[in-house]
């Protein structure tokens, strides 16, 4: 069987970055499962595997444009140390969630903490990185 748009598929994988350091995989773990072309997975990965047959395994580099975008220096701001939970002392690479002026929820990252303000990070952790997925297509399951 072959992973076409619409198809639920399982694959295992691993994620490197240009370094050769593993961010991610399957291994031990079951089968990632996603519809091909329903916007479940990055960009690339997901056209990566559409046309694959069941068995076949293929390595997908990925520039940041078909992964988790470039670094956007606008999604990192300052906020006033005060508005952080009394109980709370931020720490340089906390992640934490906030909500967006329109509700949604956002995650950040402390990315440096003053006596009187907190730097946070909104952009994904892999944001401007060259991603290499090893990707073995399982099963086919409709």
């Amino acid at each position: 069987m072959i992973a076409e748009k619409g198809k639920k598929v399982r694959v295992h994988y691993t994620g490197t970055l240009a370094d050769g350091d593993i961010f991610d995989s399957s291994t031990g773990r079951d089968p990632l499962e996603f519809v091909v072309g329903a916007g479940q997975m990055i960009a690339g990965f997901d056209r990566g595997v559409e046309g694959m047959a069941v068995g076949e395994e293929k390595t997908l580099t990925l520039p940041p444009d078909q992964a988790y975008g470039e670094r956007r220096d606008d999604m990192v701001f300052q906020v006033s140390r005060d508005v952080m939970p009394k109980d709370y002392t931020p720490s340089v690479g906390d992640t934490l969630q906030m909500r967006t002026k329109q509700g949604m929820p956002m995650n950040v990252t402390v990315a440096s903490v003053e006596e009187d303000k907190v730097l946070l990070d909104a952009n994904h952790s892999l944001a401007g990185k060259e991603l290499t997925f090893k990707v073995t297509l399982v099963e086919v399951l409709d």
